[in-house]
């Protein structure tokens, strides 16, 4: 019986294959879709509920509202998404502990995670004035925009413990294979935050701040949600979990190794986007503005491959904690298969598609002529971006977090390296050629240290 055909009882975890070698071919490509698909559904619940914001507070009396939501979303983008390695670090601790069925490691691996989370939310927290204040200063902005982005950010910071929390089980939940749970999980987040926010600001009249206020009260539903659902498929027949157990030395080491390497990873890509956007302000308002529509195809591959990139980490990560190569191999070669596929389907639609995709994201004449000058940049970037975008997910499986970590680092050296040389003589083609070259030399720094990392992953002395 293979592992998809199993009864999965409602109260249990799913188990995982004893043994992969005898799972055909056929039935790989259907457990990496099958866990790929509800991640992309999931994901593509994001723009809408972006659209929701953007249209209420483009409906408010003054163009300062529109301006407060999307200042006040982007200072959470950049301090969530620094946290971001929560989600990462617990899938692939947790998918190994699942992979080598060793509930009580599952369990751990689950509350140390929250309890880190929540620990850092509960810094945020305190922290919140500060972080606000000087994150706001940093984006600029009129006084009056500047006021409305306060009013949103201290509305929605209060949701920091639960929507890092909300990571967590999101991670937990891609460990297990669970993703249709994680579906449920993020749809009813996004359902509570529309819902939300129309209530707030139309019914109670909170203005920008109900907009804050609701996301606010959506991450606490979903962090509600998400701990009944881990209630519910939490393993059975386990004595209490020991406190030295929780707090073992060596595990939260290798929890704050993890995270560390992740979040300087993070860090890292975030800078070279910074950068790239920096160079691009100096090409002039125009080009400015085209970038970062053109980014936009970036932002709608992600979406999409990240699917694959998801699936990868679940799967490598069982593969390793049952010390499985064959397993492993398998894993990364058919969500590779299945990314490149994806990202030359992306890569065609936007050769094909480009500019009508342009005419839907601005309807500024000089905007359009120059964002078109430069699509065929955007239409090679997903192929560019593929290997990187899908070994992320392998090594992150295989908690070979530190190597990931480097890899990131050489490849933001070979970005700023590239980007002084060309972006001065080829103007702001130079510095989309940098961009991809940037994302090329991701997966190559990671695709050559992917035979290191299945050895050391399947060695039986690995842990």
């Amino acid at each position: 019986m293979t592992p998809l055909s199993r009864t999965i009882s409602p109260n249990t975890l799913p188990t995982p294959p004893q043994n992969d070698a005898t799972v055909l071919p056929v039935h790989w490509h259907k457990r990496v879709l099958t866990l790929a698909f509800p991640i992309v559904l999931a994901n593509l619940t994001q723009p809408i509920l972006g659209a929701v914001d953007t249209a209420v507070a483009g409906h408010l009396d003054g163009p300062q509202y529109l301006g407060g939501v999307a200042l006040g979303g982007l200072v959470f983008s950049f301090v969530f998404w620094g946290f971001g390695f929560l989600r990462m670090g617990t899938t692939g601790l947790v998918a190994q502990a699942f992979g080598a069925h060793d509930d009580e490691a599952l369990r751990a691996s689950l509350l140390r995670a929250l309890l880190l989370a929540l620990a850092i939310g509960a810094a945020v927290l305190a922290l919140q004035v500060p972080i606000i204040r000087y994150a706001l200063l940093a984006l600029g902005g009129s006084a009056a925009v500047q006021d409305t982005a306060s009013a949103y950010c201290h509305a929605r910071i209060w949701a920091a413990p639960f929507a890092l929390g909300n990571y967590v089980v999101l991670g937990f939940l891609l460990g297990c294979q669970r993703v249709r749970l994680a579906l449920v999980t993020q749809i009813v987040i996004n359902l509570v935050n529309i819902v939300a926010v129309l209530l707030f600001v139309y019914r109670f009249g909170w203005g920008i701040a109900g907009i804050g206020a609701a996301t606010a009260f959506a991450d606490f539903c979903g962090f509600v949600l998400g701990l009944a659902i881990l209630w519910h498929q939490r393993p059975r027949g386990l004595g209490p979990l020991a406190p030295r157990l929780l707090l073992d030395a060596r595990a939260l080491r290798r929890l704050v190794a993890i995270n560390r390497d992740i979040f300087i990873r993070t860090i890292c890509l975030l800078g070279s986007y910074g950068w790239f956007a920096h160079l691009g302000a100096r090409e002039g308002d125009a080009v400015l503005a085209a970038n970062a529509v053109l980014l936009n195809f970036q932002t709608f591959m992600a979406f999409g491959l990240d699917g694959f990139a998801h699936a990868a980490e679940a799967l490598v990560g069982a593969a390793a904690g049952a010390r499985d190569r064959h397993a492993f191999r398998q894993a990364v070669k058919i969500t590779m298969l299945w990314s490149a596929i994806g990202a030359a389907g992306f890569s065609i639609v936007y050769w094909i598609g480009g500019e009508w995709i342009i005419g839907g994201l601005t309807d500024q004449a000089v905007v359009q002529a120059t964002a078109a000058r430069y699509l065929p940049w955007a239409a090679i970037l997903p192929l560019a971006s593929v290997a990187g975008f899908l070994l992320d997910g392998v090594f992150i499986g295989a908690t070979r977090t530190h190597e990931l970590m480097k890899a990131m680092a050489v490849s933001l050296a070979v970005f700023l390296l590239a980007a002084w040389a060309l972006a001065g003589s080829l103007g702001n083609h130079g510095l989309w050629l940098a961009l991809t070259l940037f994302m090329i030399a991701r997966g190559i720094t990671l695709a050559v240290q992917v035979p290191a990392i299945e050895r050391a992953a399947c060695a039986s002395d690995a842990r």
